[in-house]
């Protein structure tokens, strides 16, 4: 940790007295430093989910990340996103690995077996069945515990769980009780808390799906906040709010020992058609795979 990390440490200063500079030198500390782990973003400008990933584009990014973090995550198993994984495991990282569910039950069941196929080809450290599907209401409960029974009945070596946001596990304690470890996403900015707060709130959305797992391992599996864009009440996007919340979560998660995904490594445009304008700008790296600030 270097001299503006102790200082902090230390003595307590607080992010907001840090000149500009200073902000960006630490920020920079952190990230060089490396983290837990990165949620993957695969996708170009002009692709979005649905198009087919090539292996040239995942070793272009894999290659740009790899010096920066221990763990990588990954969302889907189709589409070329099942060799996300295998490529991981070249550049000497653990992988949390996922299948993306949804209301098709064509898509889902090519999902499931792919998250199997890749499990037991041996490029699986952790198995997430489903994303966010019960909060977007297109599976039901009972037809997520289905899926995550098949799975594991499938890969009893490898431990499974469902990610979904950290309250999901407190209202669905069938859900919870499948996992063999809580995914939980906890994102303070959609919950419109000011910057300020924001370390603080994202510890009590950690707390609360640790005592909803009572006992059982919690990894936050997305976090992050965006560099740009329509802010939501008191979140505001900015260069600034994006490296102060950079920091403090890899602080956190250093001195805790939280595991943490951070949300996202690139900037991709495709996700302005569900989060609106901000949805383009939560990455690490810009669109064009350079380093933002």
């Amino acid at each position: 940790m270097g001299k503006y990390g102790k200082i902090m440490t230390l003595a307590g200063v607080e992010l907001n007295k840090l000149s500009e500079k200073q902000l960006l030198d630490l920020y920079r500390e952190y990230l060089e430093n490396g983290m837990h782990g990165l949620c993957f973003s695969p996708y170009g400008e002009g692709q979005e989910p649905g198009d087919h990933l090539s292996e040239e584009q995942i070793h272009k990014r894999m290659k740009i990340i790899q010096p920066y973090t221990n763990w990588v995550r990954s969302f889907s198993c189709t589409e070329g996103n099942e060799m996300i994984p295998k490529i991981a495991r070249e550049y000497g990282l653990k992988t949390l690995v996922g299948a993306w569910l949804s209301d098709d039950a064509e898509t889902n069941e090519r999902e499931i077996e792919g998250l199997i196929k890749v499990v037991k080809e041996g490029y699986v450290d952790i198995a997430a069945v489903g994303n966010e599907v019960l909060y977007r209401k297109e599976l039901t409960e009972e037809e997520l515990l289905e899926f995550m029974h098949r799975v594991k009945k499938e890969i009893p070596g490898t431990p499974i769980g469902y990610v979904d946001a950290y309250y999901e596990f407190t209202s669905r304690p069938a859900i919870t009780e499948a996992c063999d470890i809580i995914l939980a996403n906890c994102y303070p900015y959609w919950e419109g808390c000011n910057i300020d707060y924001s370390l603080l709130y994202m510890q009590g959305m950690y707390n609360q799906a640790l005592g909803a797992g009572n006992g059982k391992r919690v990894i936050i599996t997305e976090t992050g906040w965006p560099s740009n864009g329509t802010g939501l009440e008191g979140a505001q996007p900015s260069a600034e709010n994006f490296m102060k919340y950079f920091i403090n979560t890899q602080r956190w998660s250093e001195e805790a020992g939280i595991e943490i995904f951070y949300f996202s490594s690139f900037d991709e445009a495709w996700k302005v058609g569900a989060e609106g304008d901000v949805g383009a700008y939560w990455g690490i790296w810009e669109k064009d795979e350079k380093l933002k600030f």
